[in-house]
């Protein structure tokens, strides 16, 4: 990804057609949110090099870094790598200046969901909020409501069907859901940090 930066607010980048409104606040915002000093970043490629599942990325990790950097906000929030990131923090473990890349890709995930952002991947969403779902209203995961939902979601009822009935038949997913006894604490933790 090479780019060339026209004035203030416009960047072109030379390998693609077309240019691209830099939103400067859209930095600043993502810096706040992550609490991750992104000035630090000077593209050494660490993060990138030992990231298990760039290859699937349409933007490797140092990417995303200098986008953030740069205020590309449309193309990562509709970008595939914020959700194809597995959250296995080697990136993090790796990066010589301590850059918090995973609270970064964290950051975007849900911004990205908050303004309702289209992007490439559609299901990985989907299970993202699926998965929280019995988290914040029980304060654990309940594996079978979680399924359905997510069926229910998607409208995909018989890809995996046949994994399903062997989880169940080995009492893998529980009939009926439990709760933890702090799940008042746990809805708070959510209200508490959607306005953030």
């Amino acid at each position: 990804m090479s780019l060339r930066r026209w004035g203030i607010n416009t960047i072109e980048f030379i390998d693609q057609p077309g240019s691209q409104t830099a939103d400067s606040a859209f930095s600043q915002k993502v810096r706040e949110l992550s609490r991750s000093d992104l000035d630090r970043c000077y593209q050494c490629l660490t993060c990138s090099l030992g990231c298990p599942v760039a290859f699937a990325m349409d933007y490797r990790p140092n990417q995303v870094m200098r986008m953030v950097q740069l205020g590309q906000k449309q193309k990562l929030l509709e970008s595939s790598t914020i959700w194809i990131c597995a959250g296995c923090e080697t990136c993090v473990t790796r990066c010589p200046n301590e850059v918090n890349i995973l609270g970064v890709m964290d950051t975007l995930r849900e911004m990205a969901l908050r303004e309702k952002v289209e992007g490439k991947e559609k299901v990985i969403p989907t299970f993202h909020q699926t998965f929280l779902y019995p988290v914040e209203k029980l304060g654990k995961q309940y594996e079978l409501g979680m399924l359905l939902l997510l069926k229910l979601r998607t409208k995909d009822f018989f890809s995996d069907l046949g994994l399903g009935m062997k989880m169940f038949a080995r009492r893998k997913l529980k009939l009926f859901p439990s709760k933890i006894k702090a799940s008042k604490e746990m809805k708070t933790i959510f209200e508490k940090t959607r306005g953030v």
